[in-house]
């Protein structure tokens, strides 16, 4: 800034919309004429680009356009769901519309199937239930590799489909799953 530009010519750019190639003393010269700063904006180009401006505003100006990049941004997060070999069919549902609404919001899912005891020595079911959840959430995410068995536990990755979290509503609900109907009790006869 100002006299700690030590480049001998640089491309000025005055606040009236001219540019010309100059020597730096005469650019800040010019600069000063007018109340203004001379800042290197651009000091790897051949020669340097300098412009005359109000250096606070100009600082003001950096640090808003830094601040609304960093607002505009979204940190991916991994969000964890817990099952268990027998989990039921209304947990699984539940589970199944947090996972929804993860992807919805553009975070990836890890699916967890725990072994407990001598539960391990079923561990195709774990595998069953995880595949089932990944079948069920493709509309929403791409499974990331088969479902895999470390330890005690069998977990598969999910992550979301570009356009599953790009929708205009926000809030949009994941449709619901149809209920199946119970079958009407029968008729009895009449009586006499």
């Amino acid at each position: 800034m100002n006299e700690s530009i030590r480049v001998r010519e640089v491309r000025a750019v005055f606040p009236d919309g001219t540019t010309e190639v100059m020597p730096t003393a005469a650019a800040l010269r010019r600069a000063q004429e007018l109340g203004l700063d001379l800042v290197l904006i651009a000091p790897t180009a051949v020669p340097p680009v300098a412009k005359a401006v109000d250096f606070g505003h100009y600082q003001y100006e950096q640090k808003k356009k830094a601040h609304d990049a960093r607002k505009k941004q979204h940190v991916v997060q991994v969000k964890e769901l817990k099952f268990r070999p027998n989990t039921d069919d209304h947990d699984y549902d539940f589970k199944k519309k947090n996972a929804i609404r993860f992807l919805q919001e553009g975070n990836r899912v890890k699916a967890v199937v725990q072994f407990r005891g001598r539960e391990i020595a079923h561990a195709d079911l774990g595998k069953k239930l995880l595949m089932r959840l990944a079948s069920d959430l493709t509309a929403y995410g791409a499974v990331e590799g088969q479902p895999r068995l470390e330890g005690r536990n069998a977990h598969v990755l999910i992550s979301p489909v570009k356009s599953a979290g790009k929708s205009g509503d926000k809030h949009e609900k994941p449709e619901k799953p149809e209920k199946h109907e119970k079958a009407a009790p029968a008729a009895q006869p009449p009586t006499t």
